[in-house]
């Protein structure tokens, strides 16, 4: 073989080595992104929200014993949440909503400094996006909706980087307040005024950016940090 044959052949082997490691990075850079967005949220703070969303079905349905159990285990794992190292305490006034969720029109901004907790989230589909990514996400929103975090993450390296990950917050003291009329009601069996305790939980969520979230909560270190000063 001659030196010129050789070196061709060597460049050759580097430029698919190279391109087989970028896009290795690329698929890790894809993971790292979809368990970046998953770490933001509150475990807990997820599985109260799906026994919330599962007691105002039932109760829409006039199925008022059925409702307490996930009632009681919405305070339970509220109040777990509010423990959380995910949480971080602000006014309303220094959030930042994301245009694609604005606040409903029923939505009653919380007064004062409260402590927030990251209950869901979600990813922005667009219409440029790819009909197979389109798809993950909205199977990840779906997921997540469900409290699947992991089945979520792993159904989003598909969407990778191209979708917009937003965080909903939930204030705290409103939402357990609201939480133990609902259970209040229910126990006296009025369905009705439950699903109204209900609704006001939910409409005091707020959707912000997960860049704005991620620069409101300090990491486990500087948390740390402080804490030791």
């Amino acid at each position: 073989m001659t030196i010129k044959k050789s070196l061709i052949l060597a460049a050759t082997f580097m430029a698919t080595l190279s391109s087989a490691h970028a896009a290795s990075l690329h698929t890790d850079w894809e993971k790292f992104q979809a368990g970046r967005a998953m770490h933001h949220l509150s475990a807990d703070g997820q599985k109260a929200m799906v026994d919330v969303l599962q007691a105002r079905d039932l109760l829409s349905q006039g199925k008022v014993d059925a409702a307490i159990p996930p009632l009681y285990d919405a305070q339970k794992r509220l109040a777990a949440a509010g423990k959380d190292n995910r949480n971080f305490v602000a006014a309303e006034s220094q959030l930042q909503p994301v245009p694609q969720r604005p606040a409903p029109a029923s939505h009653k901004p919380s007064t004062g400094t409260v402590t927030w907790i990251p209950v869901g989230g979600e990813f922005i589909v667009t219409d440029t996006l790819a009909p197979e990514k389109k798809a993950a996400a909205q199977a990840a929103n779906q997921q997540l909706k469900a409290g699947q975090t992991q089945q979520a993450q792993q159904t989003l390296q598909v969407v990778g980087e191209d979708a917009d990950f937003i965080v909903a917050l939930a204030p705290l003291e409103q939402a357990e307040g609201a939480l133990n009329r609902a259970t209040v009601f229910t126990e006296g069996r009025q369905a009705p005024q439950a699903v109204e305790a209900l609704d006001d939980l939910l409409n005091g969520v707020v959707f912000v950016s997960d860049d704005f979230f991620a620069q409101a909560v300090p990491s486990k270190g500087q948390a740390s940090a402080k804490k030791s000063q």
